[in-house]
């Protein structure tokens, strides 16, 4: 996987070029600022862009303001930010396009390495990752009608779909069948009224862009 990094701090940025290269990836280029980051996706264009949210000058937003650009400018670019804290605003932002091949992880993940690669394949074969604190102050922030009507256990499926889990890892977490986990999903989407499409990645999208908009 041909990665370009957008982080100015080099110890870390030292730090991920080093684990992502005996993980078998190539660092095509590490940017320090907004448009070093998008030359850098034009002239590579990279199978997966990993972007701090915060970059210079002002260290608040650029990071996941390029990260949107450069997703507007290469259509289906699988993009992971990496953040210091919980930002669910930002999150918010850059699901918003509701495309999948997104991420969005507190940096304190990197040094689970085994989660931080499953975390890169998922984003980069198109798929959807939320931190598990990003996802719980999604909900916790935004239970409002309809999410009200879900049950507790309808809320625990619908947190570990945010998380980008399948049917079958969220029935092992929960410790139930499959069958029931499907039934949940089903009552999950016809509360919150989504309509069913053909996407692989549906439930994860459709339910963090629902989150999203209703901020």
């Amino acid at each position: 996987m041909r990665i370009v990094i957008a982080e100015d701090n080099v110890l870390l940025s030292e730090g991920l070029k080093l684990l992502l290269s005996t993980r078998g990836h190539e660092v095509a280029a590490v940017a320090v600022d907004v448009p070093a980051f998008a030359a850098a996706v034009d002239k590579h264009r990279p199978d997966l862009a990993l972007v701090d949210v915060r970059l210079p000058p002002s260290f608040r937003d650029e990071g996941i303001h390029a990260a949107i650009a450069a997703r507007s400018a290469h259509p289906g670019l699988p993009v992971l930010v990496l953040s210091q804290y919980v930002e669910r605003d930002y999150a918010g932002e850059l699901l918003s396009d509701g495309q999948g091949g997104v991420g969005y992880l507190l940096k304190d993940r990197v040094g689970r390495v085994s989660e931080f690669v499953e975390a890169l394949d998922r984003v980069a074969g198109g798929g959807t990752v939320m931190d598990p604190s990003v996802v719980q102050q999604l909900l916790t922030s935004r239970r409002r009608d309809p999410l009200e009507t879900l049950t507790a256990r309808e809320r625990e499926v619908l947190a570990l779909m945010a998380e980008g889990h399948d049917n079958g890892e969220i029935a092992a977490r929960l410790v139930v069948t499959t069958n029931a986990v499907h039934k949940h999903i089903g009552n999950i989407f016809q509360k919150l009224d989504l309509a069913p499409t053909d996407s692989g990645h549906r439930r994860v999208r459709a339910v963090l862009a629902y989150l999203s908009h209703r901020a």
